[in-house]
């Protein structure tokens, strides 16, 4: 799904600070939420969305995408982050179905694919901190730019690739092979206006 490639520009330098500083110590940020013992993370290289790719054989749907961040844990374990630009609010938890299965199948695919086996997950917002006083000024312009810092608010994500993925591939192979589009949900207002879109009526 395409996005504003600022938001891309972000994650990938949240994602080089983060490394740098395990490289450098040996651990993650002292911010950083706790998700277990790290010992190391998957090479960016590892995670292209053109390697990390699984064909489900049951339904022949290829399942692919880029992981944000994959770390070790020392008990041989795996944790998938997944890094969100945005304030953790509610709108932002009425998307939290959809965040969960794509973790999910991130999940799904390095297992299937014998590059990792993930047993926990999260979403980590990094929230941007907008507010500021005149005695800060001197702190955040320079004669460089500015900078604007960010606060990160972590959700756990349940970890459940082998249940949940395999059922909603077999729903989306009936919709696929279905007649027609199936029907939608009870007052959905999109839902009526794709029907009569589709009937060649006025809604």
């Amino acid at each position: 799904m395409p996005f504003p490639g600022i938001f891309s520009s972000i994650d990938g330098y949240t994602k080089g600070l983060i490394h740098s500083h395990f490289d450098k110590n040996g651990v993650v940020p002292s911010w950083f939420p706790p998700i277990g013992d790290v010992s190391g993370y998957v090479p960016s290289h590892s995670l292209h969305w053109s390697k990390f790719k699984y064909e489900d054989p049951a339904t022949n749907i290829l399942l692919r995408g880029t992981p944000d961040d994959v770390f070790q844990l020392r008990d041989g374990s795996f944790h998938i982050v997944d890094y969100k630009t945005a304030k953790a609010t509610e709108a932002q938890d009425q998307l939290f179905p959809l965040y969960e299965v794509q973790l999910n199948v991130y999940a799904l695919i390095g297992e299937k694919t014998n590059q990792f086996r993930a047993t926990s997950l999260s979403l980590l917002y990094f929230e941007p901190l907008t507010g500021f006083s005149d005695s800060l000024l001197s702190d955040l312009i320079s004669d460089e730019g500015f900078q604007l810092r960010f606060s990160p608010v972590h959700k756990e994500v349940v970890c459940q690739a082998d249940k949940l993925v395999p059922q909603l591939l077999r729903k989306a192979r009936s919709i696929y092979d279905g007649a027609g589009a199936p029907r939608g949900r009870d007052n959905c207002r999109n839902c009526e206006l794709l029907e009569a879109l589709i009937r060649g009526v006025a809604p």
